[in-house]
């Protein structure tokens, strides 16, 4: 099993995997992480001189629900969910602990998820998906606008999913080998060449109901996936200046995301969406 084992329509004419070296500008993602340490740290000398009556934000009315990308669970959101938080938004975590599993049984487990939290709240859900997690999500919305009224995904390659790094492909490649030789709940071949990947790709292009916003983040500066594939026809395209991982800590990008999850927003938009 290698990288080049994935079907071909996961990787369409125009879209390239990343070069080799392109991964190290992941290691960005450090220097993001301290800037979201020092705007914590400044927000909070800020509310020491604010009324405390003044400090509690308004509740958003909508919830929002957290989904990690590949390999990774709830606990690399937990930055964006605080900040989120802070801003009055309810969030809510997934329940993933690892995404390395069949992507259509962890597309079920997030409809279940948003099914359960649409019923607790007594509204829909808008989802921030990162990576794999805004494809699946965006194939849950999808078919769920009854449950979902808004999606913002960032660095998903939505039009070209195998448009990722060798080494993501090599990390695939492991989770298959693994699933051959009996341990459960792992990418399973068909996941990535056969009818499961066919399905999980087809539900990632459906339309979406008028009634879903859907906003998509991309970064030229993104090492994992080609840029390009994650800007969707459907979506309003934003360009944020991040690393791949750096989209979940940045607190440049959970601004944007912020502003995108308000139900009337005016992103400012140049070109595709590029923003300063």
């Amino acid at each position: 099993m290698t990288p080049t084992t994935l079907a071909d329509f996961l990787l369409p004419d125009g879209f390239g995997r990343p070069r080799v070296h392109a991964v190290i500008g992941e290691g960005r993602v450090i220097a993001e992480a301290g800037r979201y340490a020092w705007d914590a740290l400044s927000q909070r000398g800020e509310r020491r001189h604010t009324p405390y009556a003044r400090r509690a934000p308004m509740r958003w009315d909508e919830p929002v629900l957290l989904v990690p990308g590949f390999m990774a669970g709830d606990a690399t959101l937990a930055l964006m969910r605080r900040a989120l938080q802070q801003q009055g938004v309810r969030t809510y975590r997934s329940h993933i602990r690892s995404n390395v599993g069949c992507t259509i049984d962890v597309a079920a487990q997030m409809e279940r998820r948003l099914e359960s939290i649409a019923q607790r709240r007594g509204s829909k859900v808008r989802i921030v998906g990162h990576s794999l997690g805004g494809m699946l999500a965006r194939g849950v919305a999808a078919r769920r606008p009854d449950l979902v009224s808004g999606l913002v995904t960032l660095g998903s390659p939505m039009l070209a999913p195998g448009a990722h790094h060798v080494s993501l492909g090599a990390s695939v490649a492991m989770l298959v080998r693994l699933s051959r030789a009996g341990f459960g709940g792992l990418m399973s071949e068909d996941c990535v060449a056969g009818a499961c990947a066919r399905r999980s790709f087809d539900e990632g292009r459906l339309s979406l109901a008028p009634s879903v916003d859907f906003t998509a983040l991309y970064s030229k500066r993104d090492g994992i996936v080609d840029w390009r594939a994650c800007i969707d026809p459907d979506a309003t395209a934003v360009e944020v200046r991040a690393s791949h991982l750096g989209m979940a800590v940045d607190p440049r990008v959970i601004a944007v995301v912020t502003e995108a999850l308000r139900p009337t927003r005016s992103l400012v938009e140049v070109d595709r969406g590029e923003i300063a």
